[in-house]
């Protein structure tokens, strides 16, 4: 989807520099430094507009998050809604982050949420999916022993590819749905649920299902 144009886009986010991660590759092995504790870390791999990973940090003071987001116009809008809250347990990376073991070593990731992900619908795009089997390898490489992958999509072609590369993993289905939302679904964490973003209330407004599965390695 084609950004709408921001006046002064570098200026603002220059304002809201403080939130962002400059140098996410420096911080490799370091990111407790960064936060200053040893809280678990999660992180969320296009982050939108930043709905999801801000309500998140105000509701767990006691757990540490990155967004990365790669649209400097859509990321300005998470940075506004983190300095709304004033949550210091949320940091941002301004980019595309093309693998995680660049910017994170083995044990430093508690958590990775992949929500309404790119469907790169074109099939010798594959390998570019956010959920493709190597890349989903990739993820638990950097995470600490219990860790998961949340994944959230309305796509149900990107869906289907998802499910057969978790598969291809050798990766734990904990819980899935094709419709998280539905009346009646019960899911072993509510915020799965409870905790959206500005796309999920889009469309479930609209009654569009929301597929949903979690995995372990």
């Amino acid at each position: 989807m084609r950004q709408r144009r921001v006046k002064n886009l570098d200026e603002k986010l220059e304002a809201l520099s403080s939130f962002i991660i400059e140098d996410p590759a420096a911080c490799r092995g370091k990111w407790h430094e960064v936060f200053g504790n040893d809280n678990p870390i999660y992180l969320e791999l296009g982050c939108g507009k930043g709905k999801f990973i801000s309500t998140h940090a105000a509701k767990y003071p006691d757990r540490n998050f990155i967004g990365a987001e790669g649209q400097p116009t859509v990321i300005l809008r998470a940075l506004e809604k983190a300095q709304e809250l004033g949550e210091r347990n949320l940091f941002f990376i301004c980019g595309f982050v093309r693998d995680v073991r660049e910017y994170f070593e083995p044990g430093e990731i508690a958590g990775v949420y992949l929500n309404f992900s790119d469907p790169w619908p074109k099939s010798k795009h594959g390998r570019r999916r956010l959920t493709y089997h190597e890349r989903l390898t990739s993820y638990t490489e950097v995470m600490r022993e219990g860790g998961f992958i949340e994944i959230k999509t309305d796509n149900e072609g990107l869906f289907e590819f998802t499910l057969e590369e978790i598969e291809a993993a050798s990766l734990k289905t904990i819980e899935m749905t094709r419709d998280l939302h539905a009346e009646g679904v019960t899911m072993q964490s509510p915020d799965a649920r409870d905790i959206t973003t500005e796309y999920e209330d889009k469309f479930v407004g609209t009654g569009k299902n929301i597929n949903y599965v979690k995995v372990q390695g």
